[in-house]
């Protein structure tokens, strides 16, 4: 049996009606540059995250970049993150000429920690305070610790742009005057920055990205540095630029929108299946780690997006046997990620390669992601869990 670690063939099936007509569309329009395409899907993103506003951009590292520019960061800054996540992350902070300051994970949701968080805050004021954003992410398709994260940013008055890359919909919960409410990814620091990458739950055929933000001022200078700082036509008040999307992009995000939610719902049952078959196999109690949905039992939790499952990544000893065993018997998989951001050799011979960050180090020596996407048959789950159980009944 072939189990793809990702198909988008069947997707493509089922809406290829839809998207040849609004690709058409956009073709006949002879309109190629923004225009109406992209200012609707801006809208309907901004509305489907629970923000004020959207900004259509090239690409999600575009999207980062695009606010750390926005909000003149540069030489001389410090931007907290985690070292554990795509490269994106540290490599838009290194472009602007600022410089990433990581702190270790939390081992249940592999997102970044808040209480180092609140520990390099209080050391960065006592040592004259150069941080000049903290970029959260929203790994894997699950929210960050977002209440946490959003009273140390207040108090340091430390704006936060989320990296929701992974976690267009994803939601967590905010205890508010003894209630609990749910807030989307990209709607609860400065501005979220979203990716459209035909991977993602919600992908694009090339390349896209969006910002989502309630602050107008910021978006508007957003807006201006997605079009080399342009503000009117030909009038250039900063240095920005071409970081626009294109509308053949936004038509068929637009059409793909629509059932977003419904994928994710399917990715939850297979996650869910993948745990009962995990647990009939006698694997999850001490040989494979299973993803932690850490807000799966809050309250309401049934109703919301409490993980989108971007990835389905377990945690197991000789990964990279397992890894090539799957292979073998035709099971795709993937690591993400098998270096961390501190330990990467762009960064050179310097104090980051000494900095030890465990939690993060361990997750990336062991980690493998299986298939999650919507359309897996039952039976290609069961073959999955199958040849993983195989593999271990052997050592």
């Amino acid at each position: 049996m072939n189990v793809p670690l990702l198909d988008l063939r069947p997707q493509l099936t089922a809406l290829r009606p839809q998207i040849l007509e609004a690709v058409t569309r956009v073709i006949d329009s002879t309109g190629y540059i923004l225009g109406p395409e992209v200012s609707s899907l801006e809208q309907k993103i901004a509305q489907y995250c629970g923000a004020g506003y959207g900004v259509g951009l090239s690409s999600g590292t575009d999207a980062l970049l695009v606010a750390l520019m926005s909000l003149e960061t540069g030489p001389g800054d410090l931007v907290l993150t985690t070292p554990y996540t795509f490269f994106a992350t540290m490599g838009t902070i290194l472009r602007v000429g600022a410089q990433p300051l990581f702190v270790d994970i939390e081992p249940k949701s592999f997102n970044i920690d808040p209480e180092q968080v609140a520990q390099a805050l209080a050391d960065d004021r006592k040592n004259g305070s150069r941080i000049k954003a903290i970029i959260p992410v929203h790994l894997y398709g699950q929210c960050a610790d977002m209440q946490r994260l959003m009273a140390l940013a207040t108090e340091y008055d430390i704006p936060v742009i989320e990296d929701a890359a992974q976690a267009i919909g994803a939601e967590c919960p905010y205890q508010e005057d003894g209630a609990v409410t749910w807030r989307r990814a990209g709607s609860m620091g400065l501005c979220g920055c979203f990716s459209f990458f035909p991977s993602k739950n919600l992908g694009g055929i090339g390349d896209g990205g969006m910002l989502t933000s309630s602050a107008r001022h910021f978006v508007e200078i957003v807006q201006s540095n997605r079009n080399h700082g342009a503000e009117p036509k030909y009038y250039h008040s900063r240095v920005g630029g071409n970081f626009r999307l294109d509308p053949i992009q936004a038509a068929v995000l637009a059409v793909k929108l629509e059932y977003l939610d419904s994928w994710h719902a399917a990715r939850r049952r297979n996650a869910d299946r993948y745990r009962q078959l995990f647990n009939e196999a006698g694997l999850a109690e001490n040989v494979v780690a299973l993803p932690q949905a850490v807000y799966a039992d809050a309250s309401g939790a049934d109703d919301h997006n409490h993980h989108i499952y971007n990835q389905f990544v377990i945690l197991v000893p000789e990964r990279d046997r397992l890894r090539q065993h799957l292979q073998e018997h035709a099971v795709g998989c993937e690591i993400y990620y098998p270096l961390c951001l501190h330990q990467q050799e762009c960064l050179g011979p310097s104090l980051y390669q000494r900095q030890s960050l465990p939690v993060a180090e361990q997750a990336a020596a062991s980690s493998l992601a299986l298939p999650i996407y919507p359309e897996l048959a039952d039976e290609q789950l069961v073959y999955v869990v199958e040849t993983i159980r195989r593999f271990y009944q052997t050592r």
